[in-house]
């Protein structure tokens, strides 16, 4: 298999996992296992493409960026609210992300680790549901400032491979009452610092280190197909959501996790 096949490969599945609740982390390494490629010549390559799938989020909500921006230019209290919320909430996963970087690291090389994350996430995911009372909070900048601490907290789970910060986030969001799509867009906008943090981190630590024929061509790719593909599945997905919530993705985790981990035992 060429390196611009395994690029569009993966550009695909970065794409489609980043913001579902399914963990595009987890994906990347079973990913790895299933087709055989080395997982160390593709880290930097994963790092980098999923700015393509952030810049996807910038595309399809700038006018509500545009609104922030302009709204906190003047002054406006829910431009400063929807700011603070987002800031607050990411700060948990800044500090452990910083504090406990190299064990994390130690898990991304575990496929057993996520076969059996994305299964208890599936149950979780569907225990939550079943839990859920009407939600209250229908917009980001009314989520209250404890609210929007413990959903910061929560999305720190998500720090094992397989969890899906997406998936931790929605489920902490919805939890905490938060209705549906404003969990979903919310989990989409925390999903710029966090990643634009973890990839700065992991620039830092690394450098820009292309290991052996896997270049800028093939980043070039994955980015632009990462963009495209989490375009369309941003917008697919909230209309999933608002109508069925979150109980098919659980599904598919329990079904994904089982059957990666039944084929990590047997191979």
């Amino acid at each position: 298999m060429t390196e611009l096949i395994v690029a569009v490969i993966l550009g695909i599945v970065e794409g489609i996992t980043e913001f579902l609740p399914v963990s595009s982390t987890g994906h990347l390494i079973l990913a790895s296992e299933l087709l055989g490629y080395d997982a160390e010549q593709w880290a930097m390559f994963n790092v980098i493409i999923q700015l393509g799938a952030i810049l996807a989020v910038v595309v399809l909500y700038w006018r509500t960026f545009w609104a922030v921006a302009t709204g906190l230019i003047q002054l406006n209290p829910v431009s400063w609210r929807f700011l603070r919320n987002l800031v607050i909430a990411f700060i948990p996963a800044a500090v452990l992300g910083l504090a406990l970087h190299d064990k994390i690291e130690l898990l991304l090389g575990s496929p057993k680790v996520v076969a059996w994350a994305l299964i208890v996430g599936g149950v979780a995911i569907l225990v939550i549901e079943r839990m859920l009372k009407s939600a209250t909070i229908t917009g980001i900048a009314e989520i209250p400032v404890v609210r929007a601490i413990g959903i910061g907290l929560i999305q720190c789970i998500s720090m094992i491979p397989g969890v899906s910060r997406s998936g931790a986030t929605i489920m902490g969001a919805l939890s905490l009452g938060v209705e549906r799509r404003t969990a979903a867009e919310f989990s989409f906008f925390l999903a710029i610092p966090t990643m634009l943090g973890a990839t700065t981190l992991e620039l830092a630590k690394k450098g820009v280190v292309l290991e052996g024929r896997v270049g800028w061509d093939e980043i070039a790719v994955g980015f632009v197909v990462s963009f495209i593909v989490a375009l369309l599945v941003i917008k697919w997905f909230v209309g999933i959501v608002s109508k069925h919530g979150f109980a098919p993705f659980a599904w598919y985790r329990i079904v994904a996790g089982a059957t990666a981990l039944i084929w990590l035992t047997i191979r």
